[in-house]
């Protein structure tokens, strides 16, 4: 072969190259991004408090699309809804006190579904409610029975974890022992991704072992080992990406950031937002 049909061949295998690459990344699904993303308004509890009003004007003005209640601060379901349609916002879920699944829970539930509630949960547990197996299967039925009532509200109801759920009570872990005696067809459970983490456990198992059963999550960063302390997120470790891709797994419909106690409430919500509206995965 001489020198010009050399580089001819040459040329001729970098173009197929070149065209087998574009296949390739052709052929390679877009990287996700999370479209709507929510705020656990507990972490901005002590602005709710100053003025509901300009507060969750704030909240939309970042980029928020969806807020996630804990109280009303003294403002009733209507006025609620009013704030949220002002600012284009809305609200799929509302953390709820245990008593009221079995007092008052009709009254919530109607309450609920005027604001646009789409869940209900109960946010933690006390200590009667899980120090014992039978305790904790207990918990589950007053669960099973709370979803049951939500349906015919078109509602569905749910329970978010702290780290205590990954704890084992005579030789079961809590966490395990309420989903497998919640009825999927009325119970969800909505994972938060930082007390998970520093519980021990990891988020993607549980994907694996109980697929589509997490529909909202709650996103905190955590610090380096041992302590996990809690951050906004991206400034941690917690590898977000790798979480989310497994998105359609777990069944994760809702992304609420929060931060139990940041120092800059605001700086804080505003960091995280800006991290997870960059993200790809």
């Amino acid at each position: 072969m001489d020198r010009r049909m050399f580089v001819g061949a040459l040329g001729a295998a970098g173009v197929a190259s070149l065209l087998l690459e574009d296949q390739v990344l052709f052929a390679l699904p877009s990287a996700n991004k999370i479209d709507k993303i929510g705020l656990q308004l507990y972490t901005i509890r002590g602005l709710m408090r100053e003025s509901v009003e300009r507060t969750l004007k704030d909240v939309a003005d970042i980029g928020y699309k969806e807020v996630e209640f804990h109280d009303y601060f003294g403002r009733p379901p209507r006025a609620i809804r009013q704030l949220l349609d002002r600012n284009g916002l809305k609200s799929p879920a509302v953390h709820v006190p245990f008593a009221e699944l079995t007092n008052g829970w009709h009254r919530r539930l109607n309450d609920s579904a005027e604001v646009g509630h789409k869940w209900a949960l109960v946010a933690s547990l006390a200590e009667k409610e899980r120090n014992s197996l039978d305790a904790i299967k207990r918990t589950a039925e007053v669960f099973n029975k709370a979803g049951e009532d939500a349906k015919n509200y078109r509602m569905r109801f749910a329970y978010h974890n702290h780290d205590f759920e990954f704890k084992e009570v005579e030789g079961r872990r809590i966490y395990d022992v309420l989903l497998e005696e919640t009825n999927p067809e009325y119970v969800d459970f909505e994972m938060d991704l930082y007390w998970a983490t520093k519980g021990g456990v990891s988020p993607l198992d549980y994907f694996a072992k109980h697929p589509g059963r997490f529909p909202l999550v709650h996103v905190k960063d955590a610090g380096p080992p041992p302590e996990l302390k809690m951050t906004e997120v991206g400034k941690g470790t917690i590898k977000w990406a790798e979480i989310f891709s497994r998105q359609k797994e777990a069944g994760i419909k809702h992304f609420f950031v929060e931060h139990d106690n940041p120092a800059d409430p605001m700086a804080s919500i505003k960091t995280s937002f800006r991290y997870l509206k960059e993200l790809r995965f």
